[in-house]
């Protein structure tokens, strides 16, 4: 009884653990909540605002928020399997439509206000789609 008990009380140690994983790793949700967000107003900015001051102040705002999700996230205590390549496969389709979006939004669609609003929600899409799928993932 004594190794059946112990195999029982490992298999609930585990359960719990995962629970308590489950629960606290929602901070990705919010992670990619905010880099969606920033998307609407750094889009816009790196299409329609132009010269140096413009350039300036879009990388500062770019360093500022990179800088500050990477501290959110170092600090987070938990990380579920198969975060890394999650978490690629999202910043990557972000990476995609983003570089796509200012090459045309520079060339093709140059200053075009509706370009740039769609263009803004393509790129905040693949973040916000992967917040949504982890908010039900931790939930």
């Amino acid at each position: 009884m004594g190794t059946s008990g112990n195999a029982v009380g490992a298999l609930g140690q585990a359960a719990a653990l995962e629970k308590a994983a489950r629960r606290r790793s929602g901070w990705y949700a919010r992670y990619l909540t905010v880099f969606g967000g920033s998307q609407l107003l750094l889009v816009p900015a790196a299409l329609l605002w132009h010269g140096f001051a413009a350039a300036s102040t879009l990388a500062v705002a770019q360093v500022l928020l990179v800088g500050g999700l990477s501290a959110y996230a170092a600090r987070q205590p938990v990380v579920r399997r198969g975060f890394g390549v999650r978490h690629g496969v999202i910043v990557g389709t972000w990476g995609l439509v983003f570089a796509g979006t200012v090459a045309l939004g520079s060339t093709l669609f140059a200053d075009s206000v509706p370009f740039t609003a769609v263009g803004a929600l393509a790129c905040a899409l693949p973040l916000a789609v992967g917040a949504g799928l982890e908010q039900r993932r931790s939930s």
